[in-house]
């Protein structure tokens, strides 16, 4: 995206900017109809979020709020990136524009809020042409203030006036992006705000209806993904490799949603230990097993976060089994232990033990379970360095500001969605295990949500069982898309 409209690459640079010609001015202000500038947003975002800034008035009554969305980082010279906003902005907004600022100013009772947007260029202002930011020309429809306003049901100022109704930053408790280059003069090197990151992100752990239908929504879309992705298999056989699953996620996810949630990973063979394999740039070859960690990020931003492990044959080998069958058993009982009233550290402390005395079992352990599980040893760790389960929503490693009590070490409660997700790594050049399970990786992900009574896997639809994940495989491998 071109961030000057001034001059063509190559011009000669004495000419006049298009802007200063009074001829082109006039001419481009004239013969523009009206297009439909209406604001796409989700039925009820209004509603939550109007909500979601009433609970963080009750946490921080007579404290002046400001929380910036950001905007795009530079990817090189004069494109960007794409623009993702802040996700405490997002959840007390619903906004999704770029360089935009909610402000909760205190009263009696509770706080009243103001959302800024960037002013938008119309025919008529030679920005319309000249601003590649955020001149109508450029960037498509633009919602005027009003639009905005009408949208989100909330008073909507233009971005210029921030500067004028706050006089004192340094009184204000700021989040969000603050690595943007337009931040109002007063705000320059103000820090954000810990108190208001943790209480942001503890509010957010507890999803209200309506952000439970989002993710249920992202989820269903994610499991229409997997099997979108299992019948490419056989093109990623005969060529395309781990680049065409990946490619066919993230296409399914840019149709579905906003895109995929977080870097799609689709590893085969070796790579499937390797953690955060993004680069997907492997073979995937018959007889591998094929690790799917994808989640679609939904149109409202809240994300799905599932993993796999499919066999890209249709079978899985038995050391491939062997490894998936341990995975599968400390999976379920995790999954058993996220109940309300339980602790969130429960179901990694179940799995481990579960893992541990497996890979005992095989005699992979060089010390007994006892002094593995204990925090002087963790030797199982070795093929699973990696957190087993994380808060899940807006972003996908959710409330990630919160304080440990309120997190690690807090009591799951209704309203709560998170992943669990053991796994077994071995890598193919790791000689403490026997070759046939070197070059193995197996995760299995489900996404939570607890309610008041009980839990409820949100992506059951796609079975975890090695028997069901093969039976599974076996209606999607190479059937046509649909």
């Amino acid at each position: 995206m071109s961030k000057s409209a001034s001059m063509p690459r190559g011009s000669d640079p004495r000419m006049p900017r298009l802007t200063q010609i009074d001829a082109f001015t006039r001419f481009m202000g004239e013969g523009w109809a009206t297009p439909d500038r209406t604001p796409t947003t989700e039925p009820g975002i209004a509603e939550a979020s109007a909500q979601h800034r009433d609970r963080l008035s009750a946490q921080l009554p007579d404290r002046t709020i400001v929380v910036f969305s950001g905007t795009a980082p530079t990817r090189a010279n004069d494109t960007a990136y794409d623009f993702r906003p802040d996700s405490g902005f997002l959840w007390l907004t619903g906004c999704p524009a770029e360089d935009a600022v909610v402000v909760m100013t205190p009263r009696t009772g509770g706080h009243d809020a103001v959302l800024y947007v960037p002013e938008p260029a119309y025919p008529g202002d030679t920005n319309f042409f000249g601003d590649a930011a955020h001149g109508e020309l450029w960037v498509g429809p633009a919602p005027s203030l009003e639009d905005w306003s009408r949208a989100l049901d909330i008073e909507v100022r233009g971005r210029r006036q921030l500067e004028n109704d706050i006089a004192d930053a340094a009184s204000s408790d700021v989040a969000g992006r603050l690595d943007t280059a337009t931040l109002p003069a007063g705000y320059a090197g103000v820090p954000a705000s810990p108190d208001l990151e943790r209480v942001l992100s503890e509010l957010r752990m507890f999803k209200d209806a309506w952000e439970i239908a989002q993710l249920r929504r992202a989820v269903d879309d994610t499991m229409d993904g997997f099997a979108a992705v299992v019948r490419e298999i056989p093109r990623a056989v005969a060529g395309g490799g781990e680049r065409w699953l990946q490619g066919t996620f993230d296409r399914h996810a840019r149709t579905r949603g906003n895109g995929p949630g977080y870097s799609t990973i689709v590893g085969s063979g070796s790579h499937a230990p390797i953690l955060h394999w993004v680069r997907c740039d492997g073979e995937v070859t018959e007889g591998d097993a094929l690790l799917l960690d994808m989640g679609v990020e939904g149109r409202t931003y809240y994300t799905a976060d599932v993993t796999r492990t499919v066999p890209v044959s249709g079978r899985f080998s038995p050391a491939q089994r062997q490894v998936h069958d341990l995975v599968e058993k400390a999976h379920r009982a995790g999954l058993d232990a996220v109940r309300p009233g339980g602790r969130f550290s429960d179901f990694h402390v179940v799995m481990m033990e579960i893992l541990a005395r497996g890979l005992d079992d095989w005699g992979l352990l060089p010390v007994s379970v006892d002094e593995a599980l204990s925090d002087r040893g963790q030797h199982h760790r070795r093929y699973i360095v990696c957190g087993v389960g994380h808060h899940l929503g807006l972003d996908v490693h959710d409330c990630a500001r919160a304080q440990y009590d309120a997190y690690q070490g807090a009591e799951l409660a209704d309203g709560m969605v998170l992943t669990v997700e053991p796994g077994l790594y071995f890598h193919a050049f790791d000689e403490t295990v026997p070759p046939e399970l070197r070059g193995i990786g197996v995760r299995l992900e489900d996404d939570i949500l607890v309610t008041k009574d009980a839990s409820e896997v949100l992506s059951d639809s796609i079975p975890i069982s090695a028997d069901g994940v093969e039976a599974w495989a076996a209606e999607h491998l190479g059937a046509e898309d649909s």
